[in-house]
């Protein structure tokens, strides 16, 4: 795929990450972009590498590749919690990621598949026309 579409996937990815944060939380920080950006790219890979797999499955490793991801970005910039902090949440580790967000992944991850997916195709038509 052209650069250009992958960047405005990790735009749009970032930007839709962001949202969901302010609409849950209230409030947001710039690493959430980078994460949001990110988990749309691989989330667009898993969906066509795994398009095989049933769509719960799909759902549950979309969840793994978020939490991953979540983590990651966790350990770089949030060590003294000033983004999220899962500290008093049931089964989390290091208070940066947690059973119960990990759960709420799975949904998501299926609806930025399949947002992945229609985006990369209208992206696709619109490189198409020129």
């Amino acid at each position: 795929m052209k650069i250009w579409k992958q960047a405005v996937l990790f735009y749009l990815g970032g930007c839709a990450y962001v949202g969901l944060e302010i609409l849950w939380r209230g409030r947001s920080d710039g690493s959430m972009f980078v994460a949001g950006g990110l988990c749309f790219l691989l989330l667009g890979r898993l969906r066509r590498a795994f398009s095989y797999v049933p769509f719960a499955l799909r759902g549950i490793f979309g969840a793994m590749v978020i939490t991953a991801v979540e983590l990651g970005i966790g350990l770089l910039v949030n060590r003294d919690y000033h983004v999220w902090d899962y500290r008093g949440q049931p089964l989390n580790f290091l208070g940066q990621i947690c059973l119960c967000y990990s759960l709420l992944w799975i949904p998501v991850s299926l609806g930025a598949m399949y947002l992945y997916g229609f985006l990369e195709k209208t992206l696709s038509r619109i490189s198409a026309a020129d």
